[in-house]
Formats: C-alpha cells, structure tokens, sequence
C-alpha cells in the first residue's frame, strides 16, 4: 500500500490519483487540507508540495506526478 499526499484541487494529484484507480492500486489518501497530514508531509519531504508518494515497503519517497507514475510502473 502506498501514502498518498494530496490535495482535491491539484492537477497534478488528480492524474496521479486517476493512474492509481485505472489500474487498480490501492493507496492511503492523505489531504494535506487537514492539518496534521500537512505537518506530517512537511516532516517527511521538508517541502509543502503534492503529489507527494511514499512507499514504505521499499522506502522510497517522492514528489513530482510524472517520476510517480514511471516509478507505480515498475513496482505494480
């Protein structure tokens, strides 16, 4: 399962978001409009940027919609 920081008006979530559901990955949303998954997104990239994907089976972290769909495509 992957963590998800998002935001419902992001552009760029939402093709995240899209790829993960067309293709049937299960993920754990995190909207970072609710406080503490801000903070925790801040905690864990340093940055308040989304999308931001973790995955913490193989302890990769990391922002940018376009490297995340190239990195689901080889893990999935």
């Amino acid at each position: 399962m992957f963590d998800l920081y998002m935001l419902d008006t992001c552009p760029y979530c939402k093709k995240v978001i899209a790829y993960m559901e067309e293709n049937e990955i299960k993920y754990n949303p995190l909207n970072i409009s609710i406080k503490s998954n801000e903070d925790a997104l801040i905690q864990l990239g340093g940055k308040r940027q989304v999308p931001f994907l973790v995955d913490k089976n193989r302890n990769i972290q990391m922002y940018e919609s376009s490297d995340i769909i190239e990195y689901l495509k080889t893990v999935v």
